[in-house]
C-alpha cells in the first residue's frame, strides 16, 4: 500500500500499530503527508483543518487505504476548538481512545519583514502559529504527565535560528514556537513525555501561495538550491522520531534540502 506517493508503509509496517496521533493543520502539506505516514505506520489518526472539504477527502482516503482516522474541522488558533479536538479523541469510539501523539503543525506564513510585511495580519499569524500552538501544547503536556508518556513534535521552521529574507517576521512566530516547545520539554522529561522541535527548510506544498510568495519574491532565489523537499520528507522523518526508543528524545531537528545554502 502506497499511501504518500512512496513506499512509506513497507519500510515502516505498523510500528505505530495501537497509538492514536493528532495532526492540527491536517489538510494540506506537512499535516496531510503527516496524516497519511502515520496511518500508513499503523497510527489511529485525528485529523483537524479549517477547510472541511479537504479534510473529509483526506479522512476517505485513510479510510479506503484500511486506516483509523476521526476528521475534526476546527481552527487550531482558538482555545474553544482545540479543546473540541482533544474531547472528541478522548471520546472517539465511545471513550475508548487515549492519545499518544500530538503532532503540531497549523500554521501560517507572511511574506516580508517588520517594515514590508502587512500588520493587519500579525495578530492572525501570532494566533494560530504561537497562541494556538502553546494551548494544544499546554493540554496535551497536562494530559501526557498524568499517562506518564507520550510525544509533542512541534513543527518550527529553520527560520527560527537563521531569519529569512522572503519572511522575516513568520521567522519571529516560528522562533517563539521553539522556545517554548523546549520550555516545554524541560517540563515534562521528568514524566517520560517527549517533545521534539522539527525544523523544515524551504517544503514545496500550498503555504507559498498563502504566504503572499512569488516567483520574483521568492521563487527566483531559491532556485540555485535545485530539488526542494517534499512534504512526505518531513513526515518521514517524523515517523522516524517516533519509532525511536522510548528513553531517546530527538530535542530538535533541522531538515534542509542537500542544495539549500539559506536560511
Amino acid at each position: 500500500m502506497d499511501m504518500t506517493g512512496t513506499t512509506t508503509q513497507a519500510a515502516s509496517g505498523q510500528v505505530l500499530s495501537g497509538k492514536t496521533a493528532i495532526i492540527t493543520g491536517a489538510s494540506s502539506g506537512i499535516g496531510r503527508a503527516t496524516a497519511l505516514t502515520l496511518a500508513g505506520a499503523g497510527a489511529a489518526v485525528v485529523i483537524q483543518a479549517r477547510r472541511a472539504d479537504r479534510l473529509e477527502n483526506l479522512a476517505r482516503e485513510i479510510s479506503e487505504h484500511g486506516g483509523k482516522v476521526l476528521a475534526v474541522i476546527g481552527d487550531a488558533g482558538l482555545e474553544g476548538d482545540i479543546d473540541r479536538l482533544l474531547d472528541e479523541t478522548l471520546s472517539w469510539e465511545n471513550g475508548g481512545r487515549t492519545y499518544d501523539i500530538v503532532i503540531v503543525n497549523a500554521g501560517r506564513g507572511l511574506v516580508g519583514g517588520i517594515l514590508t510585511s502587512d500588520p493587519g495580519q500579525w495578530q492572525d499569524l501570532y494566533q494560530v502559529n504561537v497562541i494556538g500552538a502553546t494551548y494544544i501544547m499546554r493540554r496535551a503536556g497536562q494530559y501526557m504527565v498524568e499517562k506518564k508518556g507520550g510525544d509533542i513534535v512541534a513543527i518550527s521552521s529553520v527560520v527560527a535560528r537563521n531569519l529569512s529574507p522572503f519572511g522575516a517576521f513568520y521567522g519571529s512566530s516560528k522562533a517563539a514556537v521553539s522556545v517554548i516547545a523546549e520550555a516545554l520539554r524541560r517540563d515534562l522529561a521528568p514524566s517520560g513525555v517527549r517533545v521534539t522541535t522539527v525544523m523544515p527548510g524551504i517544503v514545496l506544498s500550498g503555504f507559498q501561495e498563502v504566504a503572499g510568495y512569488n516567483a520574483e519574491n521568492f521563487g527566483n532565489a531559491v532556485a540555485p538550491f535545485g530539488k526542494l523537499l517534499d512534504p512526505s520528507d518531513v513526515a518521514e522523518t517524523i515517523r522516524w522520531l517516533l519509532t525511536l526508543p522510548a528513553h531517546v528524545n530527538i530535542n530538535e531537528i533541522a531538515i534542509r534540502p542537500t542544495g539549500q545554502v539559506y536560511p
